[in-house]
């Protein structure tokens, strides 16, 4: 997990722990504190799934960058084995 990442994580989190908080000690009725506390943590989890996609998809990029660097590589070194095959035959 990269600084970025664990910035992110520990600001939700902070949020999370704030609003919860706030909500507790809020002189509203159980019913509402219960209402607004789910709705907290719902807006929390999509906050955390949208975090965990743009990671997925970074690591994705990534994964192609590094499979097609690969590929590359390969090809170039079967090139040059070929032309070395060729110039001893």
């Amino acid at each position: 997990m990269n600084d970025n990442s664990k910035v992110v994580l520990a600001l939700l989190a902070g949020l999370a722990a704030g609003t919860a908080l706030g909500i507790l000690f809020a002189p509203d009725k159980g019913t509402e504190t219960r209402d607004k506390l789910n709705e907290s943590l719902a807006d929390l989890g999509d906050a955390i799934r949208e975090r965990a996609e743009e990671q997925f998809d970074q690591l994705n990029d990534f994964k192609e960058k590094v499979v097609a660097t690969l590929k590359t590589k390969i090809n170039k070194g079967e090139e040059i084995f070929e032309d070395e095959i060729t110039e001893h035959a």
